[in-house]
């Protein structure tokens, strides 16, 4: 129990010394000693870790908390990378909704015989009247240069 009361001590006083820090403070993490150890408050995200000093070093663990959004936004990452990698191995085939809705080779050959009767018709007209304004044309004398 004395050290849950020590935790919310050193909350609250981590809280009130975060309004009291200057705008410009230019360190991360703050330490603050508790019975059992240490807690060490991310100044920045205001993120806490309890901390215990063994064989000479800190070693601080993720509150639970922390440790469950943790896992949560691994496993989501991991969903995701799952998700984009079968849509680019999936990249190199045609989805059956692309390939269904394009047409037959006997269509195709069909669409492509319109296509062919068309320009030879248009180019049958376009040279016919190439004809027709040949002779009917007056020379133009040509321009002098000087």
């Amino acid at each position: 129990m004395s050290g849950t009361r020590t935790l919310v001590i050193a909350l609250a006083a981590g809280s009130l010394w975060s309004f009291a820090a200057p705008a410009q403070e230019t360190t991360t993490y703050t330490l603050e000693k508790t019975d059992d150890g240490y807690v060490r408050m991310n100044n920045k995200t205001g993120e806490m870790s309890i901390c215990q000093e063994k064989a000479g070093q800190l070693i601080c663990k993720l509150a639970a908390e922390e440790r469950t959004a943790y896992e949560e936004d691994i496993a989501d990452l991991k969903t995701r990378v799952t998700k984009l990698e079968e849509t680019v191995a999936g990249m190199g085939k045609i989805p059956p909704v692309v390939r269904d809705a394009l047409p037959s080779d006997e269509e195709f050959e069909k669409g492509l015989s319109y296509m062919e009767k068309f320009m030879r018709r248009f180019m049958g007209i376009a040279k016919e009247f190439d004809n027709d304004n040949s002779g009917t044309k007056p020379e133009q004398p040509t321009p002098q240069k000087t």
